[in-house]
């Protein structure tokens, strides 16, 4: 019977201590949170792009060197 009356008891005591959020200001937009996690996703993305491009331009580069080998 005191467990009945104890726990509501207890548990207006707790939301009693909360207190409301405050609202944001409508003028102020939020900052994102998502940079340096989109920065470190991206990282690695133009890594790859980078050494693709390199890749696609080391064939051209070698039939230079061959033509210029052969004259």
């Amino acid at each position: 019977m005191l467990i009945r009356i104890a726990l509501p008891l207890l548990g207006l005591l707790v939301l009693s201590g909360c207190n409301r959020p405050v609202p944001r200001d409508p003028d102020k937009r939020p900052e994102p949170q998502a940079g340096a996690l989109r920065d470190a996703m991206q990282q690695p993305l133009d890594k790859a792009k980078a050494a693709r491009e390199t890749l696609q331009k080391a064939p051209d580069t070698s039939a230079a060197d061959e033509v210029e080998a052969g004259r």
